[in-house]
């Protein structure tokens, strides 16, 4: 069964290339596989690849006008479908040759263990087969607070004041109410004050986890995690994932008022041991949020897609340098739009020169919103905030930005990092927290992407820069440094309701 494939974890990492870039059917194996193994002795095996099937879900039926909760359940229902029907064949083939198996449905995909490049030539050939491809690790450069942690109530910070978020607090009334938000990162801090109150997985009273916290990350591949693995509980190696959840959500209601959108509802999974991650386990958090199971459950027959995140943030990005080729999450966004989850990713800190939108997901420029980072004291552009155009399909990035340049939020000890917090990583989340406020004011709007989008570039404060990228003149708007502007919570709200008397 399909099913009991799920069960199986084997630590590896997703890496798919363009099929254009790969040439024709003589040529499924990935140049990045040809180029690291393709002299490998007949008694050496690859740790793992990732082998993706010809067939794929057809989502295009499935109709857009299904409220967000029927479209997830028809995603999921169409993609485990096509998952468990081209996938037999091969999964019993593997066993025979007794290669280790997990599949995953979210991009029909097989991830095969200690494979040798004959078996690896021999799964090319297969018609059923579309590609394969490597696993790299990838080692994220995450920002590190430069200053001590504080505890002293600020009341609202800057950013948010700046971001126009305590506009929409304080003449509409809104804070995100009903609305959950996902973050796939280094963890979370989830009894934070600044958090706790807030996590889906408490009811004032105790925790439950279940469905609100999974942990991607099976067993150490190079971090030096604090927290284990595979564990049942939310846990944060680093800060990084508590400092882009606070910026969401984070309210302590005694003054650290920290989070654009402090009354929506979080929930999280862990794809990075210490800042270091995999492909496979971004892949594995981006299913758990289409359709979210027990830790120790199966992805298929525990999965609830009625409990998917409405917005996930992505402060992470898959690096060509480090093995990523070029499409390794094109088909999970297509399901996750198509599920009507808005997707959200920093566009990267390879900055200043053109063309730095260079690593997944970022770069899919039309399948979810990049945010670029700018300094909320001055309105400039900040100089590690990659620029456009998308090195992937040449497209204006990034789409907006938001504050991202000394953000104040929680981290893991308790405590408030003080200054010294910059990156794309902290403004993408100002944008998720903006998703939040807009879809609680106007609940009409939930799991349209397309039109929530156009809201959020339409309403930014245009911005002009004297750096001209892709062709595309730094006068105009949208240009490759601000993209459409700067993102304003306030305006985009605005649009769609009337201020209280």
């Amino acid at each position: 069964m399909l099913t009991s494939i799920f069960r199986t974890f084997i630590l590896g990492a997703t890496l798919i290339a363009s099929l254009s870039s790969w040439g024709g059917e003589s040529s499924k194996i990935s140049p990045w596989l040809v180029t690291h193994y393709g002299k490998l002795r007949a008694d050496q095996t690859i740790p793992t690849v990732f082998i993706f099937m010809a067939d794929k879900a057809d989502l295009s039926k499935i109709d857009l006008k299904l409220s967000r909760d029927q479209r997830g359940k028809a995603v999921f229902k169409a993609l485990t479908e096509t998952a468990e029907r081209s996938q037999a064949s091969l999964l019993a083939w593997l066993q025979q040759q007794n290669i280790p198996a997990r599949s995953f449905y979210i991009n029909n995909s097989i991830v095969a263990e200690n494979i040798s490049w004959t078996q690896l030539e021999m799964v090319s050939q297969r018609a059923d087969v579309r590609k394969v491809s490597a696993n790299p690790v990838i080692r994220a450069a995450l920002p590190q607070s430069q200053q001590r942690d504080e505890n002293n109530p600020k009341g609202p910070g800057a950013n948010i004041v700046r971001f126009g978020a305590t506009q929409v607090w304080d003449q509409f009334k809104v804070f995100g109410e009903g609305i959950v938000v996902g973050g796939q990162d280094t963890g979370v801090r989830w009894d934070h004050a600044a958090l706790k109150a807030h996590y889906r997985g408490w009811d004032g009273k105790q925790a439950n986890h279940q469905y609100s916290w999974h942990d991607a990350v099976k067993k150490n591949i190079g971090g030096s995690s604090s927290c284990g693995y595979n564990i049942s509980a939310p846990c944060d190696d680093h800060s990084h994932g508590t400092h882009t959840i606070g910026t969401i959500v984070g309210d302590d209601f005694k003054g650290n008022q920290i989070g654009v959108a402090p009354k929506a509802r979080w929930v999280a999974c862990r794809n990075m041991d210490s800042g270091i991650g995999s492909p496979e386990m971004y892949t594995e958090c981006f299913q758990w949020f289409l359709a979210p199971w027990p830790q120790t459950g199966d992805p298929i027959r525990d999965a609830r897609p009625d409990l998917a995140p409405h917005v996930i943030n992505n402060s992470w990005g898959c690096t060509p340098s480090e093995g990523c080729e070029g499409g390794e999450f094109e088909q999970v966004l297509i399901a996750l739009r198509t599920a009507g989850i808005f997707v959200v990713a920093s566009a990267g800190n390879d900055g200043s020169a053109c063309s730095t939108i260079k690593t997944g997901p970022a770069f899919h420029s039309d399948l979810l919103l990049s945010v670029g980072a700018n300094d909320h004291r001055d309105d400039s552009i900040a100089s590690f905030s990659s620029r456009g155009p998308s090195t992937l399909d040449k497209k204006v990035g990034p789409h907006v930005t938001a504050p991202g340049v000394n953000i104040r939020s929680c981290v893991k000890g308790g405590g408030y990092a003080e200054f010294g917090w910059s990156g794309t990583s902290m403004a993408g989340p100002h944008v998720v927290g903006l998703v939040a406020l807009l879809w609680s004011a106007d609940p009409s709007l939930i799991g349209k992407i397309e039109l929530t989008e156009s809201l959020i570039k339409d309403k930014a404060e245009p911005k002009t820069s004297q750096q001209s990228c892709g062709g595309v003149p730094g006068s105009a708007s949208p240009n490759n440094t601000f993209g459409y502007g700067l993102a304003n919570a306030y305006e985009v709200v605005k649009s769609r309701l009337r201020p209280n008397p």
